[in-house]
């Protein structure tokens, strides 16, 4: 039986191609288009048009607006591209699409909330499937925390990324294909030792490209991003961190904790916040200082440390000391 064919699919794999072509990455794209193209032939539609596209967006109703909006606005992106030398092909209105809704404000936390939950992942216990998930959770907090890597980076190590005698971490190819060493704090290092020797003493393969997160010790793999979220989960419910309105925190709010908290020790220091920033930005692997802005939340321990340190330095002029 001959199989319907969608004029979408070759039109598609041009446009990736000289999307990549530019440098971009376009994964999260290709799969949003190639389920756009999915659905238009099971539909057994030749090509994109208002009623497709409508029955395609009703397909994931369920989503949150923000979720809905980004990938309507992926499709509309590759219908401009095609208007260039299509002028009548079809074009989404971007004013019939849902309206952006704030992003739920992150769950900030510290060292107390931490040592909570290294306790908890002591506690776990480990299965025959995962001999070292007690090891596995506590490293992934230590450096989700300390070095304020994304979920992605962390799952993606390797042992040959991990630099123990100068304690460096090498994340390879991440977000804006940008790849950088993150020089670990002593107390990571020594958590990485920690666990290193725990591992070697198991059955896990110890080679170079061997993941570091490693979650069955019969095979060569190491976790998914599901598993090490439900782990992450799992502490955070043991450990009792939440938000003042009883909220969890997710798993990327750890990046935000590790921002907000450099951003702390600055004040509490007397340091040069001004300067310090892009290297906070270089650390967290960002193009500039505008993206690392995102993660810099203003909470009431920063207020408190800035207006101390306000006061330390000119106080003197609010009560007359200048003539």
């Amino acid at each position: 039986m001959k199989q319907f064919v969608c004029v979408l699919d070759v039109l598609v794999d041009q446009y990736l191609k000289r999307q990549r072509a530019l440098g971009r990455e376009y994964n999260s794209e290709e799969w949003m288009l190639r389920s756009l193209s999915r659905f238009l032939r099971d539909q057994h539609s030749k090509d994109l048009e208002q009623a497709g596209f409508d029955a395609w967006c009703h397909s994931f109703v369920h989503l949150t607006a923000n979720v809905r909006r980004q990938r309507q606005r992926v499709v509309r992106n590759f219908c401009l591209y095609r208007r260039r030398t299509e002028s009548n092909c079809f074009v989404p209105d971007i004013n019939r699409f849902p309206r952006a809704t704030p992003y739920i404000a992150p769950v900030i936390f510290g060292a107390a909330e931490v040592s909570g939950m290294l306790q908890a992942a002591d506690q776990m216990r480990p299965s025959p499937n995962s001999p070292l998930r007690p090891a596995v959770m506590r490293l992934a907090v230590v450096l989700l925390y300390t070095a304020g890597l994304r979920r992605g980076e962390l799952l993606r190590l390797t042992l040959g990324d991990v630099d123990i005698p100068h304690g460096v971490l090498r994340i390879r190819n991440s977000k804006f294909h940008k790849s950088r060493f993150v020089p670990l704090s002593p107390d990571a290092r020594q958590e990485v030792r920690r666990y290193l020797k725990q591992r070697s003493k198991l059955t896990f393969s110890m080679t170079a490209d061997a993941p570091l997160l490693c979650n069955c010790s019969r095979g060569f793999r190491g976790y998914t991003g599901t598993g090490l979220s439900y782990g992450i989960h799992t502490l955070f419910q043991a450990a009792h961190v939440c938000s003042s309105d009883g909220r969890r925190p997710r798993v990327h709010d750890f990046r935000h904790s590790f921002a907000v908290q450099a951003l702390l020790r600055w004040y509490r220091e007397d340091a040069d916040v001004q300067s310090n920033l892009p290297k906070l930005a270089m650390y967290m692997g960002h193009v500039s200082i505008v993206s690392t802005a995102y993660y810099l939340k203003w909470m009431p321990e920063i207020t408190a440390a800035a207006s101390q340190r306000f006061e330390a330095h000119f106080g003197y002029l609010l009560e007359g000391g200048l003539t």
